[in-house]
């Protein structure tokens, strides 16, 4: 039986094993035979050996004690065991062992052998496993045979060459006047050689750049060549002419053309030929002009090239082919921004794609839709994405909602379409939005005054109709509290008629109580709205009061705090309700107690004092006020606020005992404490991070890290990682979201909790991650000082 049926055999037995132990069986078997051929001093067998091992090593089972074989093998006179030693050698050893080292001169010698196709094996190894030693030591004869003669040497050696300039960029200067010698060449494999090798070299070295941008002019005869010229069997794909060779090349043009006039305008007309001639209808002519339109995108081109470019990428969105309409939106969420309008022609083939059945593109054409929005087509986009938003896929929907909030923000024509878009997400997709929805709605709500009755009319509605989406019943539960007297009036204009009574109210706000979907802060934000109903309704304010009470022993803690404090209202201060229940001041979205994203979902913070007008307030005498301030007990303490108690106070403090009623349920401290001033820590590519700190124990430390983007596209997936030295202890909070919407719309904030009992120097290192336009950053920034010394 012959060597070669041997190996046969071996492969049929292994595939005919019926379970991984026999196969494991066979393999040990072969594995100790060959173990055993290799240690004989003259073994005719040993290429046939190898070939047998490496089949073992493909299968996924060690094979590396075949390593010094291969060497063995490169070595040999004979060319079919210098075969399959090169490849063994490709297959079995990489740059890290030493073994590749033994190899080098073997190497050597075969680049000089006379035959052809021993020195495509040398250079076919060099180019896959080189090592930087090698690599420095072979360069040379690399260098000689890129002047060769033979053309197929020639293709070889200078995709060796790109190897090496990969591995150690500084003999990039080497290989550069061959490079120019090989774009004479007619032979296409030589000349695909070339382009890639002059395109690592002018990756790598500027200077390098800047010579062969002197090329262009030679590059665009040759691309003219492959347009122009007729059917070649050799190198025709699909009525396309070469077309790798021309993806390359025009790769290389856009290189060359950067940041480059003179290039820019060398190449115009050539580009404007290919992207006029080229046939799209298959797949090779696609690729062709897909190359052509980010050519086209990134040189200094003239504006028709550029709406040409962009009207290519918008045939592509009629392909058939899903990968093609992915990578042509892909391609135009990069460019949208500098021809917003050129794109915009294509807009409703790209809402189109909304209803594609592949996950991938809906998600690229919900990106480029919303990027697409703007103050003049507003009403229209909305549309299509609130039909999207109804049917998308679960994993989109947060992604939806949160473009959609940001696109009416900016570009809403009225504050009832603002109000009514944002109702309609909630409605649709209220499990999904992000926690800083709830208090940018109710800022919005505040501050349109005459819509009051319309907006708690229609909230109270949806809350009626479904109790389970979280976001929304919170900010309905909000406006009954504020506004239900508007409510029970029943006369709103806006809408139609609808007698509500107090006892409708009130049911709706118990049911959301005792529904097992509230969560805490729903059930806070209920509560809330039910005391406040005490002072807006005559008849039903003992039901309120049993309501109220029956919390007094809930067992979440907050409900239950609020629950026992609004009892005390009730039944010791009850002359102080009325005043300290009043409807809350409009809202400042730009001061400190409304930053995007701060709010735990269940309230607003408190607003500061220098931005409100605090109300009317009845005098009381003093004693009454210090009673007042007593009211859970003879606490010694002042009491310390909470978020979901600050909700309920309708004014800051101030310094006379009148502020010091209104901030009955928050924080008692006659003079709030001065933040320290937020320090600018990082700033890179359109985002910034600015910290802010804040000492409230002798070895506590609160730090604030907020983040901003200041570029014409949104951010999603932003997340911040700190690390601290082994002594301090690190805790962080929650952040309030991952997106940040483009040119500063909105912000993330990230709290970290700091305990340094050593009291050393404080140091963080914080780690940036986030995606713009289908891109992933990462970058890492080290805070050695701090706002202030009380920091340290």
């Amino acid at each position: 039986m012959s060597p070669s049926v041997r190996l046969q055999e071996m492969i049929r037995v292994i595939r005919s094993a019926r379970t991984q132990g026999e196969e494991r069986g066979v393999i040990q078997r072969e594995c100790a035979a060959i173990r055993a051929q290799f240690r004989q001093a003259d073994n005719g067998g040993r290429s046939h050996n190898l070939a047998k091992l490496l089949y073992v090593h493909m299968l996924g089972y060690p094979a590396h004690f075949g390593q010094m074989e291969c060497v063995r093998l490169i070595a040999s006179p004979r060319y079919n065991e210098k075969r399959v030693g090169y490849l063994g050698a490709m297959m079995l050893l990489d740059e890290k062992q030493d073994a590749s080292l033994l190899i080098t001169n073997s190497i050597k010698n075969d680049l000089s052998n006379s035959s052809q196709y021993v020195q495509s094996l040398a250079l076919c190894t060099l180019a896959c496993m080189g090592s930087a030693e090698m690599c420095r030591d072979l360069a040379p004869e690399i260098d000689r045979l890129l002047r060769a003669s033979n053309s197929y040497i020639k293709k070889k050696a200078a995709l060796c060459a790109v190897h090496i300039v990969r591995k150690v960029p500084e003999l990039g200067e080497l290989f550069t006047p061959a490079a120019h010698s090989l774009l004479s060449e007619k032979n296409h494999g030589v000349l695909h050689g070339a382009v890639v090798l002059i395109t690592e070299l002018c990756m790598r070295n500027p200077e390098t750049l800047q010579q062969f941008r002197k090329m262009v002019p030679e590059l665009v005869q040759i691309m003219k060549g492959l347009v122009t010229s007729g059917y070649s069997p050799e190198h025709n794909v699909a009525g396309i002419s070469d077309p790798f060779l021309q993806v390359r090349i025009l790769r290389l043009l856009r290189i060359l053309g950067r940041n480059n006039d003179t290039a820019s305008d060398a190449m115009n007309d050539l580009l404007a030929q290919v992207a006029t001639n080229t046939d799209s209808s298959k797949t090779a002519g696609s690729a062709v002009l897909y190359e052509t339109v980010l050519t086209v995108m990134d040189i200094k081109s003239e504006s028709g090239l550029r709406v040409l470019a962009v009207n290519i990428l918008g045939r592509f969105l009629l392909n058939n082919d899903r990968n093609i309409r992915y990578i042509s939106m892909t391609s135009l969420q990069k460019i949208v921004v500098t021809d917003h309008n050129a794109v915009q022609r294509h807009r409703g083939t790209i809402v189109d794609c909304l209803k594609d059945q592949d996950a991938s593109v809906k998600r690229r054409a919900l990106e480029l839709s919303l990027a697409l929005v703007s103050a003049v087509n507003i009403r229209s986009m909305m549309k299509e994405l609130l039909l999207f938003l109804s049917s998308c896929p679960a994993e989109l929907k947060s992604q939806a909602a949160c473009g959609i909030f940001n696109a009416a923000e900016r570009y809403a024509p009225s504050q009832r379409w603002h109000i009514d878009t944002i109702l309609h997400v909630l409605t649709t997709a209220g499990g999904d939005v992000r926690d800083e929805t709830v208090p940018n709605l109710i800022q919005l709500i505040t501050t349109a005054s005459e819509l009051h009755c319309y907006t708690v009319h229609k909230l109270y509605g949806a809350l009626v109709t479904d109790i389970t989406q979280q976001s929304l019943v919170q900010v309905a539960c909000w406006c009954i509290g504020e506004y239900g007297d508007l409510l029970l009036t029943g006369e709103c204009e806006e809408t139609e008629p609808v007698q509500v009574t107090e006892d409708d109210v009130l049911d709706a706000l118990e049911t959301v109580l005792q529904s097992h979907m509230s969560s805490p802060a729903t059930r806070g934000f209920a509560l809330t709205a039910t005391m406040k109903l005490s002072t807006r309704i005559t008849d039903n304010v003992d039901r309120i009061r049993s309501i109220v009470s029956i919390y007094g022993s809930c067992i979440d803690l907050e409900l239950q705090q609020r629950a026992v404090e609004y009892n005390a209202l009730f039944k010791k201060y009850d002359h102080m309700r009325a005043a300290v229940l009043e409807r809350m001041p409009v809202i400042d979205k730009n001061s400190p107690g409304h930053t995007n994203g701060e709010s735990a979902g269940a309230t607003i913070k408190e607003i500061q004092p220098s931005k409100l007008k605090p109300p009317a307030l009845v005098q009381e005498p003093a004693n009454q006020v210090c009673d007042l301030l007593d009211l859970l007990g003879g606490s010694e303490e002042p009491l310390q606020s909470s978020p979901a108690q600050a909700s309920t106070a309708p004014g800051p403090a101030s310094n006379t005992a009148g502020g010091d009623l209104l901030d009955l349920l928050g924080d008692l401290e006659p003079t709030p404490l001065t933040p320290e001033p937020a320090v600018m820590v990082y700033d890179k590519n359109g985002v910034t991070l600015q910290l802010q700190c804040e000492k409230h124990t002798e070895t506590g430390l609160t730090v604030t890290l907020t983040a901003s983007n200041s570029t014409d596209s949104d951010i999603s997936s932003f997340t911040l990682q700190a690390a601290v030295p082994k002594s301090v202890q690190l805790h962080m909070k929650a952040p309030s979201g991952d997106f940040l919407p483009a040119r500063g719309a909105g912000k993330v904030t990230q709290t970290v909790l700091l305990s340094n009992p050593n009291k050393v120097n404080l140091k963080i290192r914080v780690r940036v991650s986030y995606t713009n336009q289908g891109s992933a950053f990462q970058d890492t920034v080290q805070i050695d000082s701090f706002p202030s010394a009380a920091c340290h």
